[in-house]
């Protein structure tokens, strides 16, 4: 089933303020939370759809993104039909503020002031043939990610009782004033390591590598970043994952160059191929496919096999292939050659047009595309 567009779930559009997608989405969970609709599904997956609209677009890197590619462009990364609810109250509840009557919920009442800890995010690169840039493809990869260790177990901090933070009490000339910080010994989350087994860090973490599966969408560029959510390393005392950012590289092709949606290549012909015209087998995303020279095919001559090139990453079908045609000119030749040659240069066939004059390749290239 396809998404749908995020500006729609919350009833902005592009133009919305930070703090204008923040208010939307505050209107759209208190309307569709599971407190206001007890046993309710659909109410559910639209409090989660929520969620996933207002992680991507409260996200400038991400919002960008999928303004500009849409869902593609964000690799699967937002989603949340199988997360919790605690997960997202716990990730997005400080929006509610403690006079929300969801308090309780988003970090209010008791636990005002825990703060849940969120995993690092982690950063890898991808090299992709132009093949698999052009068709989408799923790769699988190796990723060391720091998990919770098994058999750690954790305990309200003895300094902020749970709290997450820890008070002061100041004299001032205006009289006696508290102060509250985070709690410097849980770093607020209101939890520290009771027992941690051997090979776990100080946050009670280790590493494991673990095999992941990527879609990558056809059409990505060289540079473009995709996330995915929750498959960064994990947080302390059951906190969030962070993000897996996967940048994307393109490997060089011998034959075959990138000019965005379209792919371009050089096709060199003999002076006889050139003149007397021939059937020639060139290298496409596709695989090889045979193609028909003209008699006369002049060098700089570009042909065009449509829809041979690379696919749109929105959708809008595929680019196509440019072959730009030069004729070669033999640098040595057999005594037999140059008598043939020498009986043709005065021939009325072998004389350029000089009222003529050739157009450049990109000329050629614009001419083509404003048809």
């Amino acid at each position: 089933m396809a998404k749908r567009d995020y500006y729609e779930i919350l009833g902005i559009t592009k133009s919305a303020t930070p703090e204008e997608i923040k208010k939307a989405y505050r209107q759209h969970a208190i309307k569709f939370h599971p407190d206001k609709n007890p046993g309710n599904a659909e109410a559910e997956d639209k409090f989660k759809e929520g969620a996933e609209a207002y992680e991507v677009l409260s996200d400038p890197q991400k919002k960008s993104r999928y303004d500009q590619f849409g869902h593609e462009g964000l690799g699967g990364g937002a989603g949340y039909g199988g997360a919790s609810m605690d997960d997202i109250f716990s990730r997005f509840g400080d929006i509610f503020g403690d006079d929300s009557p969801f308090g309780s919920f988003f970090g209010g009442g008791g636990g005002r002031g825990q703060r849940m800890r969120k995993g690092s995010n982690l950063r890898i690169k991808l090299k992709l043939t132009l093949k698999e840039v052009a068709e989408g493809v799923e790769k699988k990869i190796k990723v060391n990610r720091m998990v919770a260790a098994p058999g750690v177990t954790f305990k309200t901090c003895p300094t902020c009782q749970g709290s997450g933070q820890v008070s002061r009490i100041m004299n001032t000339p205006l009289g006696r004033m508290q102060t509250s910080s985070t709690c410097p010994t849980c770093g607020g989350a209101g939890q520290s390591i009771d027992q941690r087994p051997s090979g776990a860090d100080a946050n009670g973490l280790m590493a494991r590598e673990e095999v992941l599966s990527v879609k990558i969408p056809a059409g990505v560029q060289d540079g473009m970043q995709l996330s995915m959510s929750g498959k960064g390393n994990e947080a302390p005392g059951g906190g969030i994952a962070g993000d897996l950012l996967i940048l994307i590289e393109e490997a060089d092709d011998d034959d075959l160059k990138r000019d965005g949606n379209n792919i371009i290549s050089e096709l060199y012909l003999n002076m006889a191929d050139a003149a007397l015209g021939a059937s020639m087998e060139v290298n496409t995303i596709d695989g090889k496919v045979k193609i028909k020279i003209d008699p006369g095919t002049q060098s700089g001559k570009i042909l065009r096999l449509r829809g041979k090139g690379i696919r749109d990453i929105n959708g809008y079908g595929r680019g196509d292939h440019l072959i730009h045609v030069n004729v070669w000119t033999p640098k040595t030749l057999t005594k037999e050659e140059v008598e043939l040659l020498e009986k043709l240069r005065t021939s009325p066939n072998f004389s350029p047009n000089p009222g003529k004059s050739e157009k450049g390749f990109f000329e050629k290239m614009k001419e083509m595309f404003s048809n």
